[in-house]
């Protein structure tokens, strides 16, 4: 089918077409999801589906949707460079509308969310084209995109406080596998910082577990840990610049977490012990 069949849909406010069947609209948008054509993938693709769920098209067919989504993330998984990153990322952007949808109206069993979860945070960890902006292509973003994701399944009714730690490991463990000649340069650290919030407003962790979290990443971000023989600052920036976003987030966002004053301060040690000279 044409772009132009789907610049008609996206003129009419993407109202689902009467003219086809919604299995064969919905499978053509999924394929959509891989285009290296910004205006294809981003542009409509992403926003159809989006649509769609939002409005509750999918309700009655949300887990094969959210499977299809899943099966996406495995798409070219451990290539770098490559185009197959755009159907990774952009599976995991609609599988976070399917999480959103659910969370506001309960329509997937908890065991279906635990499967997308452990799938979500394997592709996660495993994915390794980082690129933010690709030239003449657009956003590939799979972290930026992988944290959204992670960030809805934050508000699932079905994980609690144990869930909820695993997901701040997972997002840890992302950022400090980054590696350091490809630093997180399109907006990443806020929007792992954002995802982190999400799950701080649950309100089941304690500085119990925060405080050790906090303080492994400020460990990694430190540049003044000692004599080096090599450039510090490069392995630890990805650290040291997700610190600053919470640092921001924690203070100034809406709706702050129960944890808020306490996790403040655990926050402004482990900024100043990894910033020493200048604090």
């Amino acid at each position: 089918m044409s772009i132009g069949y789907w610049s008609q849909v996206q003129a009419a406010g993407f109202e689902v077409p009467s003219d086809r069947p919604l299995d064969d609209l919905t499978a053509e948008l999924t394929t959509m999801l891989g285009s290296t054509d910004a205006a294809v993938r981003d542009g409509t693709a992403y926003p159809a589906l989006a649509t769609w769920i939002e409005r509750g098209v999918y309700d009655d067919l949300l887990i094969g949707l959210g499977d299809g989504m899943v099966a996406g993330l495995g798409v070219g998984l451990g290539e770098r460079g490559t185009d197959t990153v755009f159907r990774r990322s952009f599976s995991s952007l609609i599988l976070a509308e399917c999480l959103v949808r659910d969370n506001e109206h309960h329509l997937l069993p908890a065991a279906k969310v635990m499967e997308w979860g452990d799938r979500i945070a394997v592709w996660f960890l495993d994915e390794r084209d980082t690129r933010g902006f690709v030239p003449g292509k657009g956003w590939a973003h799979a972290v930026a995109h992988g944290a959204d994701t992670i960030g809805a399944l934050a508000g699932s009714p079905h994980l609690a406080g144990p869930e909820h730690a695993v997901l701040l490991d997972v997002l840890a463990e992302r950022l400090l596998q980054q590696p350091a000649d490809e630093p997180l340069v399109s907006g990443e650290p806020d929007r792992v910082a954002s995802a982190t919030m999400k799950v701080l407003r649950r309100n089941t962790l304690g500085t119990d577990v925060l405080e050790p979290w906090i303080h492994r990443l400020a460990a990694a971000g430190n540049p003044f840990r000692g004599p080096v023989d090599d450039d510090p600052f490069a392995p630890t920036a990805t650290a040291q610049a997700f610190l600053r976003a919470l640092f921001v987030h924690l203070s100034l966002a809406p709706e702050p977490p129960a944890v808020r004053p306490d996790l403040l301060l655990v926050l402004i040690d482990a900024l100043r012990m990894s910033n020493a000279p200048y604090l």
